[in-house]
């Protein structure tokens, strides 16, 4: 197995003076006795665990903490009696059970990224070792080396391959990237694999190397809109091992139909491998109509953009946000360290006020002051009066307020200062992978529709 130590974790070790890290954050709004502070050692995590996942495109882990559970979450985006809820935390607030899943490898590129996964995901068990910043492409060519990069024996691969070349908000460039693998500009315009926009052919590459039983792609909506870019990419991922997995029509999720407060869509492809499955639930999944006892797809649980009297109500942005305080108030560094950039007048992204009653906006990587206000001033058209009434001020979102709207939980370290005003991972960063993520709770919704399959699905 490849093993890399997180020259991360190593540098705050020495900077901070200390044998120890401390992978939780101290909250706001809920105590430390609050906190589900446990460090149990990889055997430990691994026992009782039935499904092994590799994560790709890992980011900060909100693909991960979804599929892993045992996090912190708004009471609101479960029903009431939920079985996924171990217990209450304090009121809005319970403790999700673990899932069936455990992450045994993670990846990305972003220095950023892995600070924050390896700090929080070290609570379940996982060391700085799962995680392996390098690119998709160089794993998968050492792989092809002879070198034994990936672990065995691989139930689930996850992975959220980059987005910006397929979404509204970027430039569309699609599989026709100006990017390389790392993120970086293209020195060339020869036609490459190894493009951004094509990242999700080296994804299927590491499918053929480790079978899973399934694979989870996640993208942005605005893929199913390119053409035939949606169509080329199920029958891309269709052909790994063989053409020897069956990937259903892709769908378009909006998370705020899972009881996150966010307007967030994303199209979600789902592969099974045909010589898994039990006879019967090949013959389901290959039908016209799959019936919906077989439907992978968890089923919408919030009115989030849908109306229907039997879901919940939507989750808001007040339901998370309501306990925080003021960033000048605030103890956690995530609260209080924020983006300053100011109010644009020429209509750029960023430049409104999130509903307090209503999902909030599509929380994206900072670039350029895209983060949307909290509270704008009444002379940009704020309208949260009130507050501006009891003397609160102008400002943007803080990477704090970001991640609740995302459901990433309050314990979860994003901004973390250390040696005075040094960072190891600072504001701009955590808006970076915060908006990147997949959000927690969406995702937990896919792990445990899969969990409730599992023994439907497969011989063994």
């Amino acid at each position: 197995m490849l093993k890399e130590k997180s020259e991360g974790l190593h540098h705050y070790y020495n900077d901070c003076g200390q044998g120890e890290l401390y992978p939780y954050e101290k909250s706001d709004f809920l105590s430390d006795i609050q906190l589900p502070i446990n460090f149990p050692s990889a055997e430990t995590t691994e026992k009782g665990k039935k499904h092994r996942v590799l994560s790709l495109f890992s980011g900060c882990g909100g693909m991960d903490l979804g599929f892993e559970g045992g996090f912190i979450a708004n009471a609101k985006s479960f029903p009431t009696n939920s079985p996924s809820i171990k217990h209450t935390v304090k009121k809005d607030w319970v403790l999700l059970k673990r899932t069936d899943f455990t992450t045994v490898f993670a990846n990305d590129i972003l220095p950023e990224a892995e600070t924050a996964w390896t700090t929080y995901m070290s609570r379940f068990g996982h060391t700085p070792e799962t995680y392996h910043r390098m690119s998709i492409v160089d794993l998968v060519k050492m792989h092809n080396n002879g070198v034994e990069v990936f672990p065995k024996d691989i139930d689930v691969v996850t992975g959220g391959f980059p987005c910006q070349d397929f979404s509204v908000a970027g430039k569309r460039k699609g599989f026709d990237s100006d990017k390389n693998d790392m993120g970086k500009k293209r020195l060339d315009n020869a036609p490459s694999e190894e493009t951004r926009g094509k990242l999700y052919f080296w994804m299927k590459q590491v499918i053929d190397i480790v079978r899973p039983k399934v694979f989870v792609a996640e993208n942005v909506k605005g893929l199913v809109n390119l053409g035939d870019v949606k169509n080329i990419i199920q029958r891309d991922f269709a052909s790994a091992d063989g053409n020897g997995y069956i990937v259903l029509p892709p769908q378009v999720l909006n998370a705020g139909n899972y009881g996150v407060p966010e307007s967030r869509e994303r199209v979600i492809f789902i592969g099974i491998r045909k010589d898994a499955l039990c006879e019967e639930a090949k013959q389901a999944l290959t039908a016209e109509n799959i019936p919906e006892k077989f439907d992978p797809y968890p089923h919408p649980t919030h009115a989030g953009n849908i109306t229907d009297n039997g879901l919940l109500p939507k989750v808001t942005t007040y339901d998370v946000l309501k306990d925080l305080p003021e960033p000048a108030d605030a103890i956690d560094p995530s609260q209080s360290i924020y983006s300053k950039a100011k109010f644009q007048t020429n209509g750029s992204q960023g430049q409104t006020e999130i509903k307090l009653d209503g999902l909030g906006p599509t929380i994206r990587s900072e670039h350029h002051g895209n983060i949307e206000f909290r509270r704008l001033s009444a002379e940009h058209g704020g309208k949260h009066i009130a507050e501006l009434n009891n003397g609160m001020h102008e400002r943007r979102l803080t990477p704090r307020e970001c991640a609740l709207i995302q459901t990433f939980p309050p314990d979860y370290r994003f901004v973390m200062p250390y040696n005075g005003r040094k960072y190891r991972l600072s504001s701009s960063g955590a808006y970076k992978v915060i908006g990147n993520a997949v959000p927690p709770v969406l995702a937990f919704n896919i792990a445990m529709r899969l969990q409730e399959l599992w023994d439907k699905y497969f011989i063994d």
